[in-house]
This record gives C-alpha cells, structure tokens and sequence, in this order.
C-alpha cells in the first residue's frame, strides 16, 4: 500500500458515512432537472419578451448540451483512468493506484480496484518469495548430499556407517521439506477433509508429546524439520483442566498443530528450557483453548503479524537453541492453516516470559469444510 493511503478502508460497495449524498444516479436526476428549469424558464422568458421560439430552442439545446457535457466528463475521466490502471495491472504492474477522491459508485469502484491491486501485488511479492526460499531451502540438503557422495565416488571417504548417516541425515531432512510443502499446498487447496469427533484432551495431548519426546531421542543430532523437533534437552509439561476435558474437533490436524507449535517452541527454548502445553475449555459449547509457551528470548510485538507467514524465521538474534538448523519457517503456517480449517484462531499472546502461543477451535466445524 502506498504512503499516504489511509490505513482503513471502506469494504467494496459500502458507501461514504452510509450514505451516497452525491450518488450517479443523484447527478443524472439533477441533470434532468436542470435541463427542464432551462427549457422551461427560456420558454417564460420568450412568452415574456416575445423572442421568437427558435432562438429559445437554440439556446436550450445550446445550455443542455453544456451541462451534460460537463456532467459526462466527470464521468469518463475516472473510467478512462481506471482502464489505464486495469491495463497496467493485466500486464503486471501492480503498483499503480486509482485516486479515490470521489463520494459516489465510481469511488467504490476505485476503492476496489485499489484493494485488488494491494493484494494482488501482496501474492505477487509472496510467490517470488516463496520461489526464492523453496530454493534456498532444498539447495541445502541437496548440496550436502552431493558432496558426501562425490567424496565417495572420488575415493575421499569410505562409505562406512558414520559417513552413510550423514547421508541419511540429509535425505531425511529434505523428505521432510517436501512432505511438509506437499502438507502446506494441500492445505492451501482445501483438499484436507475435516474428520471432526470427540476426544478426551488428556490422553490426547499426553501421546502427543510423548510421541514428540521419542522423536528427538531417536533423532538427537539430525537436522530438525517440521513438527519433529530433535533436542532432548527440553522438558515437556502438559496441564490439562479440567482432568476430563474434552473436544470436538480433528484429531490428525489437531496433532498437527500441537506438534508444529512444540517443535517451534524447543527451536527457542534455552538448554535444559521448559515448554509447557495448556487447554482449557473455551466460552463456547465444545470449544477449546490451547496454549504453548516457552522460556526463550520472546517475540518481538513488530513480529508478531508476521510469526505465520510462510518462510518467516523471525529476527531475533540467534533464536535458536543447541543443535537447531533453524527450521524450513513451515510450520506455523501450517499450524494456521490447519486452525483455519475449523474456523478457529491463532496469535500470540501477551506473557511475562519467552512466546506464547494460543490456540482457540470453536469446536464446530466451518461451513463448507
């Protein structure tokens, strides 16, 4: 959005304060109007004065024409300069703007060629993005790989077990980059059915993190990928309440989001951290809250619009913990989307202490899921 643009706008079709005090059809009435008063007023005088009918038609033709000519230059002129922006923007250029300095139809309609144009250059600027770390992401483990198999082939190392897991610590890590795009773009697509039923939250969310403790056990070492997070170091508490809580809602993407959210917490947790997972019942029926919180270095406030963009790694320096690459900067925008799938919602919340993390479903699912 350009500088001096306001920052709220009215949504497409809204008029000025609720009301179109200058509408077209206000301006093509008075119009109207006013080319009758001429006629008729000519007429008056001419009856008046004894001036000769013709003249008076003349002079009316003469008045109306003035006026509509007037009336229909305001008219075009903006719909001339909304084609030349229409145009601008079918061959890619998305940062021209129509002036909306108007107060009737044609105003809405620049607004919303405007916001049209906001976000058209907003997925423009997200898929060159995109574009960009994709390749940045899958250059790296592909690279490492190259060069411990051309060192093999050349004869520089032997293909014994110790250099054979660092390839497959490799291999590992870019299967987990591209399952987690492949997630992420199946997400993007609604593919993903919502499989909404009850479950207990306790044993739930228990097998989660257990789950998750086995992982970086089995894995402590190898490069971290999405929702598997591999330092041991950092202990897991779970507080549920009430004990028997319940909810309505996916269990697989539910587990999704938790695992994606305890792996972005341990990335930022000092060593020997704590994270700790809470839930708690919602205001509505059904509903549920969950939480994440960690003991690392925090969010700042200017970030947090930014913490579920895809790719975004944050600016913190050196966020991240003991034997963390940092991550592929999926996973809360996986985490969200999967929040979005039953209509519920995600931010970051105030806290004392590291990042906070709270998660609300509505525990029924959204229409059309």
């Amino acid at each position: 959005m350009s500088e001096g643009r306001p920052a709220a706008r009215r949504s497409p079709g809204e008029p000025w304060g609720g009301v179109r005090p200058f509408s077209i059809k206000t301006k093509l009435g008075a119009l109207v109007v006013i080319s009758v008063l001429i006629t008729t007023g000519l007429s008056v005088i001419a009856v008046h004065t004894k001036t000769e009918l013709r003249f008076i038609t003349v002079f009316s033709m003469i008045a109306t024409l003035l006026i509509t000519q007037f009336v229909a230059h305001s008219l075009t002129s903006p719909l001339d300069e909304m084609n030349q922006v229409a145009r601008s923007i079918s061959y890619g250029d998305y940062t021209r703007r129509v002036r909306e300095n108007r107060r009737d139809e044609l105003g809405d309609l620049a607004q919303a060629i405007n916001v049209m144009a906001d976000e058209l250059e907003a997925q423009d600027r997200q898929r060159k993005e995109l574009v960009a770390n994709v390749s940045h992401e899958l250059r790296t483990p592909i690279a490492g790989l190259r060069a411990v198999l051309e060192n093999i082939v050349d004869g520089v190392t032997r293909a014994d077990p110790e250099t054979m897991r660092t390839a497959l610590k490799q291999t590992e890590r870019l299967g987990r980059l591209v399952e987690t795009l492949l997630d992420l773009s199946r997400l993007d697509n609604g593919v993903v059915p919502l499989r909404m039923r009850r479950f207990e939250v306790w044993p739930y969310l228990s097998g989660v993190l257990k789950e998750a403790n086995m992982v970086a056990s089995a894995r402590a070492g190898i490069a971290s990928g999405s929702g598997s997070h591999t330092r041991a170091d950092v202990h897991l508490h779970l507080d549920v309440s009430p004990p028997e809580l319940t909810a309505l809602a996916d269990p697989e993407r539910i587990h999704q989001v938790v695992a994606n959210l305890i792996d972005n917490a341990v990335k930022h947790s000092p060593p020997y951290g704590r994270v700790t997972v809470k839930a708690r019942r919602g205001a509505l029926p059904d509903s549920l809250e969950l939480e994440v919180l960690d003991e690392g270095p925090g969010i700042p406030k200017s970030e947090w619009h930014r913490v579920f963009e895809r790719f975004n790694r944050g600016s913190v320096t050196r966020p991240h913990g003991p034997g963390s690459d940092g991550g592929t900067g999926l996973g809360l925008a996986i985490a969200r989307w999967a929040v979005d799938l039953h209509g519920g919602r995600i931010g970051v919340a105030e806290s004392d202490r590291g990042c906070r993390i709270l998660v609300t479903l509505p525990g029924t699912p959204r229409a059309g899921s």
